[in-house]
């Protein structure tokens, strides 16, 4: 699966110039500080999707359970000041093709044709330190937006990032709102005080984070910690959830896995493994090693049970074409295989299909067929 990743760095340069000696003193100039001027940058992109999937009214691939949508993305963010940002991000869509006889819901879900405000922020930067109101995209490893279909997944929220220590990064985020991805406006509220705090480290050889998430909504709390080594030839990971569960009936949960990745003849390779015993919380998306493109290996664990999961993949590029070709294996006779193939025609316009099996708890068995294309302007 793929995601979007908020990634907020403020820079702040300075530079000082002395003058002396044994001649007589020059009254110090003063120079008044620079101000941008207001800007404001405009981009986008026009989107094509089409799904199709069987087993639930034909048992036919290319038959009823398909989807075809159209959408329209208009970025625009305005610089006010050197610190202070507007940003927005508006998605307008329309479903061409009539769900009478489909079990598939029209795209963003919300009838034939809409538009949303998906993101629409604040960002103001003072030295080291960036904070954002409003509508956003998160990135942390438990609560992060689902990048698929016509738009990412999105939050309403506070979020504090600073850059003062060399190689670290300190996040603080209050959530209010998720809107789930396809799930059209803004209408699930995460009732109560929902925040994380993390503290994340980077020097291109070793990495690692540590978080700390309160849910209120869901009423649990979690710890998150993961661990990397770059060697050179190949790279290790590491990761650790606990989950404390306040609700009457959903018990605690532990995960954790490793995960191991190298490159050999042009090819990327991978092989993780997650181990989940109980029920382990997460909103929107997470970050756990056996994802895949349809379903999260967090909500495949039977209740009261524990379960081992594996995935292998590999990637390349031959004559242009991205291609990746995964298998998850997620114990219980459940399972998803993924082929992913993704071209850039120009620089403003690519197209990819996806393949996934898939048979999951919450998805079931099928087959699943996904045909995109993006111009951007």
């Amino acid at each position: 699966m793929k995601f979007t990743k908020l990634s907020l760095i403020a820079t702040l340069a300075i530079s000082s110039a002395f003058a002396g000696g044994d001649i007589a003193p020059v009254e110090p100039v003063v120079e008044a500080p620079v101000v941008e001027a207001a800007s404001t940058t405009i981009s986008g992109k026009l989107t094509g999707y089409y799904i199709t999937f069987d087993g639930i009214n034909d048992n036919s691939l290319f038959g009823d359970d398909s989807q075809l949508a159209f959408g329209a993305t208009l970025d625009v963010s305005h610089k006010f000041n050197d610190w202070l940002t507007a940003n927005f991000s508006a998605l307008g869509y329309i479903n061409t093709m009539n769900d009478d006889t489909s079990s598939l819901s029209f795209f963003e879900n919300d009838g034939k044709a809409g538009a949303i405000f998906n993101v629409a922020n604040l960002t103001a930067t003072f030295g080291d330190t960036t904070a954002v109101l409003g509508r956003q995209l998160l990135g942390t490893p438990m609560i992060q937006g689902y990048d698929w279909l016509l738009a990412p997944g999105s939050f309403e929220a506070l979020t504090v990032v600073n850059n003062s220590i060399e190689n670290v990064t300190l996040v603080g985020a209050y959530v209010t709102k998720h809107r789930a991805n396809n799930s059209g406006e803004f209408g699930s509220t995460l009732d109560g005080d929902n925040y994380t705090i993390g503290a994340s480290y980077d020097d291109k050889t070793i990495s690692g984070s540590v978080w700390y998430y309160d849910v209120e909504v869901a009423d649990y709390t979690q710890v998150y910690a993961d661990l990397g080594y770059d060697f050179g030839s190949f790279k290790l990971a590491a990761q650790y959830v606990d989950t404390s569960n306040d609700t009457v009936g959903i018990e605690d949960g532990t995960a954790y896995g490793i995960m191991a990745s190298t490159s050999v003849v042009g090819f990327d390779l991978s092989a993780a493994y997650n181990n989940l015993d109980g029920t382990t919380g997460y909103v929107g998306w997470n970050g756990l090693y056996t994802n895949q493109w349809n379903s999260t290996v967090a909500d495949q664990v039977p209740v009261g049970e524990s379960i081992d999961a594996f995935k292998v993949a590999a990637s390349t590029t031959v004559m242009g074409v991205a291609a990746e070709v995964s298998y998850a294996d997620y114990d219980n006779d459940l399972d998803e295989l993924n082929v992913i193939l993704g071209y850039d025609i120009t620089d403003k316009i690519d197209a990819g299909v996806v393949y996934a099996d898939t048979d999951t708890v919450l998805i079931g068995d099928n087959s699943q067929v996904e045909i995109y294309a993006n111009y951007k302007f």
